[in-house]
């Protein structure tokens, strides 16, 4: 049986994390990206016997630096050895978000037909204005603003993303998107949202078996996605375990 935890430390984590990053600097242990958008964002693969109270505060530094950052994020997972690092994340500002399910399972399993409501279909979008429908529909059914422009930014930065949208006639119901890991046989699947009166109707499966079967044709076998309590369900009926959890953290200049 595959050590999936392994594989996610070492093949999902720091680089991989980053590869439409502008800037990357190194500090001990951390990685840290700065994104187009002023977007910071924190990574690394072990902590265990670091001084995290040091590195919290030399990212502060660090991104302080750039007047271009406004919010930088860094991502704790819970299987990490790090004693403190709450502690010292929040006493420098860090504000916890909600804790997520990583969850990897084979996309072969998730790349079943599904049918869908009478008027709805699937396509990958690339046009600037899909792009922006679909981060209008992410933003209002997150409850927060998904920032188009640096959503623009990544996608042209980096080929191999792929954004779906789900519509029945002019409205976006569904979206998310497809994230190929350069190197590895992972894909992650993101963004998932699906607005709260479509929900329930096999849409969001839909939408997730078309990003499967995409990225079984570039050779990614293994599926990797941060689920909130809405999709976990639905990935593990398709045999996705959880490999540990998630939790982000922001700090807002």
């Amino acid at each position: 049986m595959r050590d999936l935890l392994a594989e996610y430390d070492t093949f999902l984590r720091t680089e991989a994390e980053m590869p439409d990053a502008v800037e990357v600097a190194r500090i001990g242990p951390l990685w840290l990206a700065t994104f187009p958008g002023g977007r910071g964002f924190v990574s690394y693969r072990d902590l265990a016997g670091a001084d995290v109270e040091m590195l919290v505060a030399r990212t502060v530094a660090h991104f302080g630096q750039r007047p271009d950052v406004v919010e930088v994020e860094w991502k704790t997972r819970s299987h990490d050895d790090a004693p403190g690092l709450h502690e010292a994340l929040v006493e420098h500002g860090f504000v916890p978000g909600e804790p997520e399910s990583v969850m990897i399972g084979t996309a072969a399993s998730l790349a079943v037909d599904v049918p869908l409501p009478d008027g709805v279909s699937l396509r990958r979008i690339t046009a600037a204005d899909d792009l922006r429908r679909m981060a209008v529909m992410q933003g209002e059914v997150f409850g927060s603003a998904v920032d188009v422009d640096d959503l623009l930014a990544r996608v042209a930065a980096d080929p191999g993303i792929e954004c779906w949208v789900a519509e029945s006639g002019d409205e976006v119901v569904s979206a998310g998107r497809l994230q190929p890991v350069r190197g590895t046989v992972f894909a992650g699947i993101w963004g998932g949202a699906t607005r709260p009166a479509w929900r329930s109707q096999g849409i969001y499966r839909a939408l997730t078996a078309a990003r499967a079967r995409s990225a079984l044709r570039e050779g990614k076998e293994l599926i990797h996605s941060d689920s909130t309590a809405d999709s976990r369900p639905i990935l593990e009926r398709y045999g996705f375990v959880k490999v540990t959890e998630t939790t982000p953290y922001e700090r807002r200049r």
